[in-house]
């Protein structure tokens, strides 16, 4: 099981912008679940500090699968540097990991 779960975060200026790229990465089979949060990020970009509303989401895949994943949110992302981070899951319940493996590709 070593490092063959993965839990993949970006944001979103919009939920509708998150929903259509989650709907494809679970129609094709790239991720699991998603988890979505209002959040407020405040960042450098450009020279100024910025502080906007965001939709974080939260995807639980599997490694062998995040070039893909990664390949489908850039294709719709709006953001010009989409914040797209891939953590290694180490451990976790066993039947939660293994319907992961069930319901991906």
């Amino acid at each position: 099981m070593k490092n063959k779960y993965i839990m993949v975060t970006t944001t979103f200026e919009s939920e509708e912008e998150a929903n259509k790229v989650i709907n494809v990465l679970l129609e094709k089979r790239l991720v699991s679940c998603y988890q979505m949060s209002n959040i407020t990020s405040s960042y450098h970009w450009k020279g100024k500090i910025e502080c906007e509303n965001e939709f974080l989401v939260q995807m639980k895949s599997k490694k062998t699968l995040y070039k893909e994943i990664e390949t489908e949110i850039l294709k719709i992302h709006s953001y010009e540097t989409p914040q797209i981070i891939c953590y290694e899951i180490e451990d976790g319940y066993k039947d939660y990991l293994n319907w992961i493996d069930e319901e991906t590709k």
